[in-house]
């Protein structure tokens, strides 16, 4: 079986260490990047089949990144779960076009449900 590729998109290291930690296995390669700039050329270069932002970041917003991503024909329908501790991140996430939402800060097995669920769904909102 092929792996699924998973973007994670953190600008918080400790919590990037943690996702790959969690979610790397068998089934799924785990490509963790801090630095919401160089994330088009990693998805354009990587291709992968899920993208995990967060919503907060310097720079770049999560929200920014996702509007992008949705409006581009390569990217728009890549699947993209925010991530935020934010409590209108739920709201911003949506109308920025995401896939599904997490808050933080989240329990794993429930991360890795949401990730199991999306993937399976191939569902794009």
């Amino acid at each position: 079986m092929m792996q699924k590729k998973i973007v994670i998109c953190d600008d918080d290291e400790g919590i990037l260490d943690m996702l790959v930690l969690a979610l790397e296995s068998d089934e799924y390669l785990i490509i963790p990047e801090q630095n919401s700039l160089n994330l088009y050329s990693l998805i354009e270069q990587e291709k992968p089949d899920l993208l995990l932002l967060d919503l907060w970041m310097p720079v770049l917003s999560g929200d920014q990144v996702l509007r992008s991503l949705r409006s581009n024909l390569q990217t728009q329908s890549l699947p993209v779960v925010v991530m935020s501790a934010s409590t209108d991140g739920p709201t911003i996430a949506a109308n920025a076009g995401a896939t599904d939402y997490i808050a933080k800060p989240f329990d794993l097995d429930q991360l890795n449900d949401k990730v199991n669920q999306v993937l399976q769904s191939g569902l794009v909102k």
